[in-house]
Formats: C-alpha cells, sequence, structure tokens
C-alpha cells in the first residue's frame, strides 16, 4: 500500500494511492481506514515529507561501484555509518537549498530509505524487516568541500537544511532485495543500478544499527548510493541553481527536487 501526506486546505493529510487516485485516510482503532473522500494525484498541491524522523541514519559505501569509484578497496566487516539532522527533511517538489558557506561541491546521492515501524533494539537479522513499517526515495545531499574538510566532517557536510528530500509516497508492501533505483540530473541518468548489488542487505543494516540501540518508531534508515556521484567524475559534477534531480525506485515512486542557491541571511 502507498501512503501520501500531504496539505489539504491548509490542513495536514494522509491518503491511500491507487493509480491516478488518493483516497483520504481517517485514524481508527485498527490503523488508517478510508475517508470516503476522495482526490486525483496530480490535484495535490504541497506534499509533506512522508514521515517527520526523530533520527535519521545513514550507510556510507554500500554499494560495490560506488566503493570502486572513492576507491574502497577493503572489505567491510559492518556497514560504514552516520547521521544527518532532522533538519535535512523536505518534501517531492520542494527545493534543494544550497548553503553559501558550502556551495561549490553539493553533490546527489539516489537511495533506498526504511521508515522504521515499531520500537526495537539488538534487533536480529532474521527479524529486521518485521520492524519496518516502508521504503521511501531519498536523496543524501552532501557538500564535498565540508564532508572532507579538516579532517574529514561527515555529519556537517551531509547536514545543511534541505539535504534529505523524502517521499513523496511510503511502500508498505515490498520486497527490498531488487529493486532498480535510478537518478537523474535535468534528466540525464547519472545512476542507475538495482539494491541487490547492496554490500549489506536492508535486514542486516538495521540489525547492526539496531545493536546497544533503540530505534523507535518513525526512524529513517538511508541505505547507500550506487555508482556515478558527482564528485567522482571526471569532469566532476556538481549542483547548481536551476538543476532537476529525480530518484526513481521500482514499485515506489519518482521524488523529484529542484535546486536554489540562494543569498542566506541571519534569523
Amino acid at each position: 500500500m502507498k501512503l501520501v501526506r500531504f496539505l489539504k486546505d491548509r490542513v495536514e493529510v494522509c491518503g491511500r494511492v491507487d493509480g491516478d487516485d488518493v483516497y483520504l485516510q481517517d485514524a481508527s482503532a485498527n490503523g488508517l481506514v478510508d475517508s470516503g473522500e476522495k482526490m486525483k494525484w496530480d490535484d495535490i498541491e504541497s506534499f509533506l515529507p512522508p514521515v517527520n524522523p526523530g533520527n535519521i541514519y545513514a550507510v556510507g559505501k554500500n554499494y560495490s561501484e560506488h566503493c570502486k569509484e572513492t576507491q574502497l578497496e577493503e572489505e567491510l566487516e559492518n556497514p560504514v555509518i552516520f547521521i544527518k539532522t532532522t533538519n535535512t527533511v523536505t518534501a517531492h517538489n520542494e527545493k534543494i537549498l544550497i548553503p553559501i558557506f558550502n556551495s561549490d561541491e553539493v553533490d546527489y546521492e539516489a537511495e533506498l530509505a526504511v521508515i522504521i515501524g515499531k520500537t526495537g533494539k539488538n534487533i536480529p537479522k532474521e527479524k529486521a524487516l518485521e520492524y519496518v513499517l516502508g521504503y521511501t526515495c531519498a536523496q543524501d545531499i552532501s557538500a564535498r568541500d565540508a564532508q572532507f574538510s579538516n579532517g574529514g566532517q561527515w555529519v556537517r557536510g551531509k547536514s545543511f537544511d534541505t539535504f534529505c528530500p523524502l517521499g513523496p509516497v511510503v511502500e508498505t508492501e515490498l520486497d527490498p532485495t531488487d529493486l532498480r533505483i535510478t537518478q537523474r540530473l535535468n534528466g540525464k541518468v547519472m545512476q542507475d543500478d538495482t539494491t541487490a548489488s547492496m554490500l549489506f542487505s536492508v535486514a542486516e543494516i538495521i540489525s547492526y544499527v539496531s545493536r546497544g540501540t533503540t530505534l523507535l518508531p518513525g526512524t529513517v534508515i538511508l541505505t547507500g548510493t550506487p555508482g556515478g556521484v558527482g564528485f567522482t567524475r571526471d569532469p566532476a559534477v556538481f549542483l547548481k541553481d536551476g538543476d532537476k534531480i529525480e530518484v526513481e525506485i521500482e514499485n515506489i515512486g519518482k521524488l523529484q527536487n529542484v535546486v536554489e542557491g540562494f543569498a542566506e541571511v541571519n534569523v
């Protein structure tokens, strides 16, 4: 089932997506149920992120081609984990803002995002997928000039405002093991792979992150990006004002955003 969050008459609502139709949902003792009202997908004017996460975990270097392009030769025993801060979250069709202080090397990364549905800690790999609410498309936007400066500052380089677009829907019924994931920049394919190329599976990632750490409902885990990122290309490709980027994941949908360069002011 595909679920979407958006504003309708300035009120936050949830809908169940079925083709071009969106059936508005009401909360009940048995979960979400159809309210009897429906609308068309194209009539949604203001999408919201599919979840407001309390925590965002992310995995680095989890696709073989991305490991090659970043010259990672050693075999990893466990996933490489870092965090993105929650101010990064933005929605489908919203702008990605280039920060004025680290504006020269802003890069794209298409990713499958996992949304945790129930509290868990020290979760065995065999039961990990039981803790998943659903899956969505994500961008792990990264300011490489910040990420690789001062000995390496991954959290800062990946945690500027709007650097984690999510959406547009959550798919709750999905096998994540072999999904095509594609990144387009201004219509040109930049990344194209399948989740079968992951070095660590979704179940392995959830189990590892939960070791000694409680995963709460709404937690988002980004599962890594395929090869083809901008900073490894020759010449390098970085995002600039007016660029349109799209992540499309098989059986989920397409997340699109436009990049905006702007002069920040103190607020």
